[in-house]
């Protein structure tokens, strides 16, 4: 076994793989971006290594500043972590030529798998079943166009040396397809360096189901069952779950063997997933492989009682595979969500900023949290922003579902806008709820997942309150609890005078007035009813009962927003001041903004335009995805001020923009 490795990746899996190690009693190494310089993976490895700037061109995506930190160590092996360079033939070839290992497969199988094109016609001959498409070489628009119409739409374009759902599109029509083309083409290009794509049939209803699969070098190869991924949008997957729902013996073993017989086909080492689409009648196809560990990986452990990542390092140490086939077995339902930085209700736009207020679910037997970020940490526009992966585990599915619930509702994050009350929605739908599972699910349960303003009287009570009851460290000095600059009691002589409150959620806006008293609040609501709440509070932690229900909610300021955690996941009020609040609106009418950092990719109307609202007006690349911005109003583009390759920061204005 080795003594010490070098972790060639970030975030969460960086921080994965350092567990795994410590148990093992293996040194680890960490690299890391300017960007990522108090980065949680750095403070938990034994060793640190910078190796560049922030854009991962320039660090982590750099081979020779890595082997150079590997060799500066005396790091034995490389663990590339998934994404970056784990997928990179090339990488693996330079491991392997400085006498360093690299955890992974042969650079022949990232090869062979890396080409989608050049793998489906391996898949064929290995008698693994595909999907009905264009997989070859041509590549003119004008070409692919007409194979696609010949396929019969909907089709999906994909690239050929992708993955995560980038450079990928469903086109409807044909007369949108060249457009969507491009689009993908560019993606590409961006993600991966190499802008080949194929065309497929796209399945109608399909549920997305991969099997983990395992090869060692002495021969052997097993599969650790499957996951349902199907729970996706824009091709990324939001919710996985391990075992798949409904899935009889018979197909779990027939495509447990269409994987298994995909791995010895390149002759596969280490851990790899293999990607089906299933039709609704049973049939499956065979869609890619990926040469790596998957950011789901976890649903497999729990189901199975394995560590993979173990699995990896015995592995590439030249160790056979721990269990054989007959050896390994279900127990249980094991469900994943991924808690992103992000905004649901602006199109999920990533969101940046610092971790101001961080608590997650408590682990369990239950319960496991893999995150690379620690309150105080920043989410940057560099990288993929996720917090944090929940993983719950149950003896059965609805054990499973009820404790996601609580997980989520269980995360408290202030400083960026999440994913949490999304997540929430969609595992309550109906449809996740029943297993009636496939890709289109999102989309299906648009009006349930939709943000409802569903705060009730008693949240807007307890709202007012939190605010009274939430100190402000920065009005006094925090080694005297006891100063009377720290109260936010409303004391005056004679009487306690009333905080007023204009709260706002969405289009909703009430005044409140808030009196303390000496066990609880008088509150008074703009209908002029007051209401008396016994309780009491404790650094930002309201106890209280209100409508014959005892509460227990914690309240967190961050500027003028307040947000308050309860039981049933988090809820944010804009918190007005009547005095001091600017008159200037946070955003000009006359303009579009960018909502995040990024790069300019296109601008795609002429100045002088008159637009419709919806039209597309700008391309902007950031988090390695591109985002249409659109016109938010009919109406006129008098002129942009950015172009194509221009670095923007977020809320830079983009174009001069006259609605009406």
């Amino acid at each position: 076994m080795f003594t010490k490795i070098l972790i060639a990746n970030r975030g969460e899996i960086a921080c994965r793989v350092i567990a795994t190690c410590r148990r093992l009693g293996i040194a680890t190494v960490a690299v890391y971006s300017e960007a990522d310089r108090n980065a949680r993976h750095v403070r938990l490895a034994d060793e640190a290594i910078a190796i560049g700037a922030a854009p991962a061109s320039e660090s982590y995506l750099r081979s020779d500043a890595i082997l150079d930190a590997a060799r500066l160590t005396g790091a034995q092996a490389i663990h590339p972590g998934y994404g970056f360079l784990s997928e990179n033939a090339g990488f693996a070839d330079a491991c392997a030529a400085a006498g360093i290992t690299f955890i992974g497969p042969p650079a022949s199988a990232i090869r062979a798998m890396g080409d989608k094109s050049a793998a489906k016609a391996l898949m064929a001959q290995a008698g693994v079943p595909l999907t009905p498409g264009y997989h070859g070489e041509r590549q003119e628009p004008a070409f692919l166009r007409t194979q696609a119409d010949a396929i019969g739409y909907p089709v999906l374009i994909k690239a050929s040396a992708g993955g995560g759902g980038k450079g990928m599109r469903k086109v409807e029509r044909s007369e949108d397809f060249v457009d969507a083309l491009a689009s993908c083409q560019r993606e590409a290009r961006a993600a991966f360096g190499n802008d080949h794509v194929l065309v497929e049939k796209y399945v109608e209803r399909p549920r997305h189901i991969e099997i983990q699969v395992f090869g060692d070098g002495h021969g052997d190869a097993v599969f650790l069952f499957e996951r349902d991924c199907s729970v996706q949008r824009r091709h990324q997957k939001v919710l996985e779950e391990a075992p798949a729902p409904g899935m009889t013996a018979e197909r779990r073993a027939a495509m447990g063997k269409a994987a298994v017989d995909a791995a010895r086909a390149v002759g596969y080492v280490g851990a790899g997933t293999v990607e089906f689409i299933a039709g609704p009648e049973g049939d499956f196809y065979f869609m890619e492989m990926n040469t790596r560990l998957q950011v789901e990986h976890p649903v497999t452990e729990y189901i199975t009682g394995t560590d993979l990542v173990e699995w990896q390092l015995r592995v590439a140490a030249g160790q056979p595979l721990p269990k054989r086939q007959d050896e390994l077995s279900i127990h249980g339902h094991a469900i994943e969500a991924r808690l992103y930085a992000e905004d649901a209700d602006r199109g999920f736009l990533p969101s940046t900023g610092t971790l101001r207020h961080l608590r997650l679910p408590v682990p369990s037997a239950h319960v496991r949290v893999d995150t690379g970020v620690e309150e105080g940490d920043s989410i940057t526009p560099y990288y993929d922003p996720m917090i944090a992966k929940l993983i719950v585990w149950d003896v059965d599915r609805a054990g499973a579902l009820r404790r996601m619930r609580q997980a989520l509702a269980d995360c408290q994050v202030v400083g960026v806008t999440t994913n949490a009350g999304f997540l929430r929605r969609l595992v309550g739908t109906d449809s996740f709820t029943h297993a009636v599972l496939d890709t289109a699910l999102i989309e299906r349960e648009h009006d349930a997942l939709a943000a409802g303003q569903d705060s009730t009287d008693a949240l807007w009570v307890l709202a007012a309150i939190a605010v009274v009851a939430t100190p402000v460290a920065a009005t006094h000095d925090a080694r005297d609890p006891h100063s009377p600059w720290a109260a936010r009691d409303g004391w005056r002589l004679g009487r306690a005078a009333p905080r007023v409150l204009p709260l706002q959620q969405g289009d909703h806006r009430h005044t409140l007035r808030v009196w303390p008293l000496a066990e609880g609040w008088n509150v008074q609501r703009d209908d002029g009813a007051i209401v008396t709440v016994p309780g009491h509070s404790d650094a930002g932690t309201v106890t209280a009962q209100l409508e014959g229900q005892r509460w227990r909610v914690q309240g967190r300021l961050d500027g003028d927003q307040l947000h308050l955690f309860t039981a049933q996941g988090a809820h944010r009020f804009t918190v007005h001041d009547p005095v001091g609040e600017s008159e200037q609106s946070a955003t000009d009418a006359g303009s579009l903004l960018a909502p995040m950092p990024g790069k300019i990719v296109a601008t795609l109307v002429a100045a002088g335009a008159q637009v419709k609202r919806g039209t597309p007006l700008v391309v902007l690349e950031a988090m390695k995805m591109e985002h249409t911005l659109q016109a938010p109003a009919d109406g006129t583009v008098h002129g942009f001020r950015v172009q194509a390759g221009q670095q923007v920061l977020d809320g830079a204005v983009l174009v001069d923009f006259e609605a009406g």
